[in-house]
């Protein structure tokens, strides 16, 4: 029987020859090992959130640490009412709301012909309530007329195409709504009986009176011999030096704003002369104002020159209808050109 000996020599040698054979596949489940290895724990760091610090081992250390020991539970509870209340408090306070005003209109209107800086009263609060309505004023509704007053006046008289002063007249007022209208300024006296004579024995037109029946004098139009005009009552008064009224009547004055007022004196007289477009015949013109575009004064209503019609009746005496003098009924032109000798003051309000 053939077989092999253990004790032989190539008995003994035969396992170490298999042991060598054995080594590389062991080898190769050992890198297979490693690999393997390295790779769960490159991924598990990368779903850790960060990369492996190679030269930082205490680092990911404490990170792993940290990481096991952060449990939801160490995590505190939100408070939504706190949250919410730091939210308000942390907002910039809201501004306080502006009341806004309201202005009642009702009866506001003028009760003088203008206003203008420095003047106070109701006429001025009525304007100031106006101007603010019309959203050119937000100041107070004091009753003076100041700076501020007067720049809203200008505003809106710029805005409608109105003349630009700042002085609220009868086209301003008008615009405002405040204007009461012209004949509420004038004040018609009854019609004298035929043929009553004044002082200077001149006869009493329609439109005139005299002495207690006439309107009172305005205030603040001095003392004296003298003439005063209002522009709003559209009337004249002739007075004496004892302050008494010889003839007071209606006039037609200007629809402009070129009659000043102030205290003026009678500078020149002409029994005819001509309008300053050349178009009139001006009877007994007593002028006491001179402007760029002619002289201002009394005069008899006035005629055409192409067809001798007047240019106007004597129930419109009253109205402003002229360019700039005041227009008299031919008896009162009569009376004034006595009465208005050069010098003599003329007051104007």
């Amino acid at each position: 029987m053939h077989g092999r000996n253990p004790n032989s020599p190539e008995s003994a040698q035969t396992p170490l020859r298999d042991r060598r054979e054995v080594r590389p596949a062991q080898n190769s489940r050992l890198m297979l090992l490693l690999v393997v290895a390295a790779v769960v724990i490159t991924v598990a760091v990368f779903f850790a959130g960060g990369e492996p610090n190679s030269g930082d081992n205490e680092v990911l250390a404490e990170t792993a640490t940290s990481t096991q020991v952060s449990t939801p539970a160490s995590v505190p509870s939100i408070d939504a009412a706190a949250v919410q209340a730091a939210a308000l408090a942390a907002q910039p306070p809201e501004e306080p709301a502006v009341e806004e005003r309201t202005v009642d209109l009702d009866g506001c209107q003028l009760t003088v012909i203008e206003i203008t800086v420095g003047d106070t009263g109701e006429s001025v609060e009525c304007t100031q309530k106006a101007l603010y309505a019309a959203g050119f004023y937000d100041g107070e509704f004091t009753g003076t007329f100041d700076e501020a007053t007067a720049t809203a006046v200008k505003g809106i008289q710029a805005q409608r195409g109105l003349y630009v002063d700042g002085i609220v007249g009868p086209q301003t007022a008008e615009s405002l709504g405040i204007w009461p209208g012209d004949e509420s300024f004038v004040v018609r006296t009854p019609a004298p009986a035929p043929g009553t004579m004044d002082r200077l024995g001149y006869e009493l037109s329609p439109v005139a009176s005299k002495g207690s029946d006439a309107p009172p004098v305005p205030g603040d139009t001095g003392e004296g011999r003298r003439i005063v005009y209002s522009r709003a009552e559209q009337r004249v008064w002739a007075i004496d030096d004892d302050e008494y009224v010889i003839r007071s009547y209606l006039v037609t004055g200007s629809q402009y704003a070129n009659e000043v007022p102030g205290r003026h004196e009678v500078y020149s007289r002409s029994e005819t002369t001509t309008a300053w477009n050349g178009a009139a015949d001006l009877p007994l013109m007593v002028r006491w104002l001179d402007t760029e575009r002619g002289a201002i004064g009394f005069h008899g209503i006035p005629n055409h020159r192409d067809t001798g019609e007047p240019y106007q009746t004597t129930a419109e005496l009253g109205t402003k209808l002229s360019g700039g003098c005041q227009r008299q009924h031919l008896m009162d032109a009569r009376f004034m050109w006595e009465f208005g000798q050069i010098g003599t003051p003329v007051y104007v309000v």
